[in-house]
């Protein structure tokens, strides 16, 4: 995730890159504003979230137009295509493809027509977990996919397939067949709508402009167009804003469940979740890793950006110093100018570079925010080793991933989670460093300033709130294949298949987990 606030740390290998969020969803209902320059600076502000796709659909009453693109916002937008897209309200969209391969057909918002002779466009934050099911209902309905292989694509075609229902009230008939996490911006030529999961496991914030209304993924997206925080879109609430104002409906009972991995690492510094500044609750997790993981060093260092406040709330509930002892170079991110073989040798040198003069002689504890696979970690130690570290301790400010998300950030698979096959001491080997420690679930949790029940930590223990299908039909290309697996499992009601790639028995529950979306590989590769 190394674009938009410089978080390079996981992202060595562009190839298999560290976790990922599902995107940045941003909508704009203001007659008289120039909202595509609007969305445009919301999706520059969420562009964490997603970088290999954006797009913004707008209306001017008469029409909607979409213009997207493969590639980072400021890629893919320049002034004359701003100027060109007028209107009273906006949908934008930076994508990350955690359902659907990364093609230009998956890019969003996705649009369609409706049979009165409408349009729909829509944008996603999240990934649904029945969507073989809903599209098999799509196909025995005669409903055509037009060649989009996303979940997002499929949802903008269910709602846009009621010619007897206005959009509003398809959305309330479509939105509680979904299963899943899903924060939804989407639109008509005359309305703005915003949509929630009933368990909010992906952020969604309202805010109001002077001469209008904004919705977005995070509050720092409202902090950039100059938009006051109004709210949370509560979970499980369907809101719509036309030229008649906003008004609210409930289409499922509110169950919260946020992702608590929006604390860790997802969400920017800046931004709001339930109330709890991230930078704050980051510095929090720090002083508790202090507590639960003191040892004796000589300096605290982050492991830039995503370790920074972890690593100041370590240092200032340790005593120990905090000081910089590696440098990042900004301008190396996740683009589609992919590195060659020579630059991919340099690995992290690339992207982070000790200071020397900082580090020699010294015993150091060392604060990221996550280990995925360790490579990274392993990295980092050996540089700092190779630069004079006497001792070099890694301290962890989330506890080990080891288990899958399915609900919109794209981990690796189990088997390339470290955690899933070593206990602490086998990983602190594998990285070679001193000591390791991560923060407890509960220190994490505490941070939070939320109760556990209102929290989704599965990637942490494995408990998933929203009930994953049985067998095999989950993943990120999971419509790619949609016909042959839907095939083979006519009869077997979702028994798992051995040859799918992934396949993982040992979950806890009663449905076996497959590949997390965007890891289908895994299990394949050298």
């Amino acid at each position: 995730m190394p674009r938009g606030d410089g978080r390079l740390s996981h992202d060595l290998d562009p190839q298999r890159p560290g976790p990922q969020d599902a995107c940045g969803v941003f909508g704009v209902w203001a007659p008289g504003e120039e909202v595509a320059k609007l969305t445009y600076f919301g999706l520059y502000a969420l562009q964490h979230r997603g970088q290999e796709a954006a797009g913004i659909a707008v209306s001017d009453g008469s029409g909607v137009v979409v213009y997207k693109d493969l590639g980072l916002v400021a890629q893919v937008f320049d002034e004359p295509t701003l100027a060109s897209l007028r209107g009273h309200l906006a949908i934008g969209h930076a994508r990350y493809s955690t359902t659907g391969g990364s093609t230009w057909e998956n890019a969003q918002p996705t649009i369609r027509a409706t049979p009165a002779g409408t349009t729909i466009a829509l944008a996603h934050n999240g990934n649904l977990v029945n969507t073989a099911q809903l599209a098999r209902e799509a196909t025995s309905r005669g409903l055509n996919s037009d060649g989009a292989t996303s979940d997002t694509a499929l949802v903008t075609m269910l709602l846009a397939s009621r010619p007897d229902l206005s959009v509003e009230a398809a959305a309330l008939e479509v939105l509680p067949t979904l299963r899943g996490a899903f924060s939804f911006v989407f639109m008509d030529e005359t309305t703005l709508y915003a949509a929630r999961d009933a368990h909010g496991v992906r952020p969604l914030v309202l805010g109001r402009l002077e001469r209008g209304w904004v919705v977005a993924s995070e509050t720092a997206a409202l902090d950039i167009v100059g938009a006051s925080v109004v709210r949370e879109v509560e979970p499980g609430e369907l809101i719509a804003i036309d030229e008649h104002g906003l008004r609210s409906a409930r289409f499922a009972a509110p169950e919260p469940k946020g992702c608590l991995f929006e604390y860790v690492y997802i969400a920017r510094p800046d931004t709001t979740i339930a109330g709890r500044n991230i930078h704050a609750a980051r510095v929090q997790i720090g002083r508790q890793l202090a507590k639960e993981h003191p040892v004796d060093a000589d300096l605290v260092i982050p492991v830039p950006e995503s370790g920074t406040p972890a690593a100041i709330g370590y240092a200032e509930g340790s005593g120990i110093t905090y000081g910089a002892g590696l440098m990042k170079n900004p301008y190396v991110g996740r683009t589609f100018i992919q590195p060659s073989q020579t630059l991919r040798q340099l690995g992290i040198r690339l992207k982070l570079n000790p200071l020397r003069e900082n580090v020699r002689g010294k015993r150091l504890v060392v604060v990221d925010d996550s280990i995925v696979r360790g490579n990274t970690q392993r990295a980092i130690v050996r540089m700092l080793r190779e630069a004079g570290a006497l001792e070099v301790h890694v301290r962890i400010s989330s506890p080990p991933v080891s288990w899958p998300c399915f609900y919109g950030i794209d981990f690796a698979t189990r088997a390339e989670l470290l955690a899933n096959g070593l206990d602490v001491e086998g990983i602190r080997r594998s990285i070679g460093a001193d000591t390791l420690g991560y923060v407890s679930l509960a220190g994490l949790v505490a941070a939070t300033e939320q109760p556990k029940t209102r929290l989704c930590r599965a990637c942490f223990d494995g408990e998933y709130p929203i009930d994953l299908p049985a067998g095999n039909l989950i993943g990120k290309h999971v419509l790619e294949g949609v016909d042959k697996r839907v095939g083979a499992d006519s009869g077997s009601a979702g028994a798992p298949h051995d040859h799918e790639a992934g396949a993982d028995r040992s979950a806890p529950g009663a449905h076996p987990l497959v590949a997390s979306p965007g890891g289908g590989d895994a299990l394949h590769r050298p």
